[in-house]
């Protein structure tokens, strides 16, 4: 990656952190800046680099643009909709309006979209309207919506910063969120205590939509953890930036040292460093380079990453914890590591998902996988382990939050997880939860191309182009929020 110049990962100051294996599950939405606050004062703010000093951008090739582009649909919602109660037992900022949860699928808009994206832990979620223009939903407390004020959207709002470029993907982590235009140009806003933004400073907060801090080839893929954030070149390099405190980032460092006996600190990146390490790790501990990687496909947990490669090889790194690494050990990987149990004959990776603690994986010939934990308790899949319930399904899309699930697949929406949980499943108020996968039997039928989730809320688009889909999604029950 070339760059106008290079600069050292900011430096903060922490509390020392205490080892989770089941930490995932706070009782609290923790944000980033609660457990991050310790920032070293005399750190120096690095200077941006001005946008006219970036190379040239072209628009991605047509070719390309069209294997990114996805089904659109009209919008439905269901879950916790007071966002900014989302995951908090109270909150110090005033909410404007308490919602009930919304325990079935509503219409939401009645707008057609192209994509909707939204992230496990984040209570906020982005639009791509049929003109390619970015809409934001939810909390805004950071500039996550990268809108001028800090107060909640409930409605779909188009993001101002972002009106003059065509945006084709983005994703949202706790309180930050990235954007890719059509030209592989990636912008950031919202919370960069840790340089989750990209942007090359240590500015807490990006308040509108930046040009992230990097020059390079193309951007084609865009993922955000928590508080780190993840970029795909058009070559299949990785770059990652933000907090590495499990290794999520891949640069074989957690980042942390001892600034002096008691206090611990950290070194963020604050621009987009490539991951040049893939391994492949034996029971032993022998551990072997696997040269020439290109990856093809990733997703982001709070604090992990699984990774496809052109061979169909999946690759996972960042936080152990509960086995959502899938290497049947709960230690924490510094670095992209192979999981042996795809690399084999039929074994081959078409995608993959990662939620809170847990991770998905579609093999070759359609066989779901899950490894972790999407539960609050129980056992664990140490390793990935076939969802027998989905045998025989076609995938489309899925859906990962904190701990539930939601999959589209044959004209149906497949939903579970564990109490508690907040209408996010659409299961209806008589039964709000289920531990096994459950179909939705109102939208039974429907063409549902994507679905996405956030922390506990569910947004899907529904192809009403579709005579029995749209006669369907014109009988469900409205979201109005009008009043």
């Amino acid at each position: 990656m070339s760059s106008k110049r290079k600069s050292e990962p900011t430096k903060r100051t922490l509390k020392r952190p205490k080892k989770r294996t089941d930490g995932d599950f706070e009782s609290d939405f923790s944000d980033s800046s609660d457990g991050h606050d310790g920032a070293n004062q005399n750190q120096p703010v690095e200077v941006l680099i001005p946008s006219e000093q970036f190379e040239p951008t072209v628009k991605l090739p047509p070719e390309l643009l069209k294997t990114l582009d996805k089904e659109p649909g009209r919008l439905m919602i269901a879950g916790f909709v007071t966002w900014d109660l989302t995951g908090r037992r109270d909150t110090k900022n005033k909410v404007t309006k308490v919602r009930p949860n919304l325990y079935v699928f509503h219409r939401f808009t009645d707008e057609k979209y192209r994509l909707v994206m939204s992230g496990c832990a984040a209570a906020h979620s982005i639009l791509i309207n049929m003109d390619r223009k970015a809409m934001a939903l939810g909390r805004n407390q950071f500039n996550q919506l990268g809108l001028p004020d800090t107060k909640s959207y409930e409605k779909p709002t188009l993001i101002p910063g972002l009106e003059n470029v065509n945006v084709i993907s983005a994703a949202c982590g706790r309180n930050h969120t990235l954007f890719l235009t059509d030209t592989g140009t990636v912008y950031a806003c919202g919370d960069n205590k840790s340089g989750q933004c990209g942007v090359g400073s240590n500015v807490p907060i990006v308040a509108k939509p930046t040009r992230i801090n990097y020059q390079g080839p193309p951007i084609v893929k865009v993922g955000c953890g928590a508080d780190f954030s993840m970029i795909l070149d058009i070559k299949g390099n990785l770059h990652t930036f933000g907090l590495p405190e499990y290794g999520q980032l891949g640069h074989n460092t957690d980042g942390k040292y001892f600034q002096t006996n008691t206090k611990m600190s950290y070194h963020f990146e604050m621009s987009p460093k490539r991951i040049v390490l893939y391994i492949e790790k034996s029971k032993d501990g022998h551990v072997t380079p696997i040269d020439n990687v290109q990856i093809v496909d990733f997703s982001c947990g709070n604090n992990h990453t699984v990774a496809i490669d052109t061979q169909k090889r999946a690759y996972s790194w960042g936080f152990g914890g509960l086995g959502r690494l899938g290497h049947a050990e709960q230690k924490d990987e510094m670095v992209p590591r192979l999981i042996k149990l795809f690399d084999s004959q039929n074994r081959g990776v078409r995608s993959v998902y990662c939620g809170s603690s847990y991770s998905l994986a579609v093999n070759d010939i359609g066989v779901l996988f899950l490894f972790g934990q999407n539960k609050r308790t129980g056992e664990a899949n140490m390793y990935p382990k076939p969802v027998q319930d989905l045998a025989g399904w076609n995938i489309t899309s899925i859906g990962c939050s904190y701990t539930s699930i939601v999959i589209s697949a044959d004209d149906s929406l497949i939903a579970w997880g564990a109490s508690p949980t907040f209408g996010e499943l659409g299961l209806g108020d008589l039964q709000k939860s289920s531990t096994t996968p459950k179909e939705v039997t109102r939208l039974e039928g429907m063409k549902i191309p994507q679905v996405t989730m956030g922390y506990s809320h569910t947004l899907l688009l529904a192809n009403t182009d579709h005579e029995p889909t749209r006669e369907k999604y014109e009988k469900q029950p409205e979201f109005d929020v009008s009043d």
